[in-house]
């Protein structure tokens, strides 16, 4: 496996560490959620704390712990940590082909996937066709869908508004079941928006 830490996470790391007062300590990373919107758990644990299953990682002045569920998904990744105005923290950049392969060529299935799906295809997506976008059903997670815009939807200013008061209405009430949908659309790499 293959976990790649820039030298200012590689640094960050290291001040975390040396904060702690215990002995040995090792980063233990974790991911869940999709795969188009994954959820990213760093934690400082002891060194004894790796289970049988837990793969390790040499990062050079540390040791990674990755457990079972994670490595495929890891594999390859990038951490950094990046400093803002708003925010600073660790962010990880899953390798594509690692995305990919967690998804699946088939993309998503099952009863609520199909359901989802119909409902883009029947009524979403003819009206919003007028203005050169689509939307796909990406992945579903539990009764959490996640969709992606393409066309004149990818980086359009009214993607949020047809998100909030189309996608959703109209999904909700033909699939009440659905709890949550998230968009994960990159709109800043949208070439052609319908409104920029």
């Amino acid at each position: 496996m293959k976990l790649t830490f820039t030298d200012r996470a590689r640094e960050m790391v290291a001040s975390f560490m040396d904060m702690e007062e215990e002995g040995p300590q090792a980063l233990r990373i974790a991911v869940e959620g999709s795969p188009f919107a994954p959820n990213y758990e760093l934690t400082l644990v002891e060194a004894e704390a790796r289970a049988p299953s837990d793969l390790e990682v040499d990062a050079g002045a540390f040791t990674v712990l990755v457990d079972e569920g994670s490595v495929e998904r890891l594999d390859g990744a990038r951490v950094d940590f990046v400093e803002t105005i708003q925010e600073s923290g660790f962010q990880i950049t899953p390798n594509p082909d690692a995305v990919r392969a967690a998804m699946g060529e088939a993309g998503p299935d099952g009863e609520l996937a199909e359901r989802v799906t119909h409902v883009l295809n029947t009524e979403i997506n003819p009206a919003i066709a007028s203005h050169g976008g689509s939307i796909n059903l990406v992945d579903v997670q539990g009764t959490e869908i996640y969709i992606e815009m393409a066309g004149g939807c990818q980086g359009c200013a009214m993607s949020r508004m047809t998100l909030r008061q189309g996608v959703e209405r109209m999904v909700s009430q033909a699939v009440p079941e659905v709890t949550a949908i998230h968009d994960v659309t990159d709109h800043a790499s949208g070439d052609n928006p319908y409104f920029t």
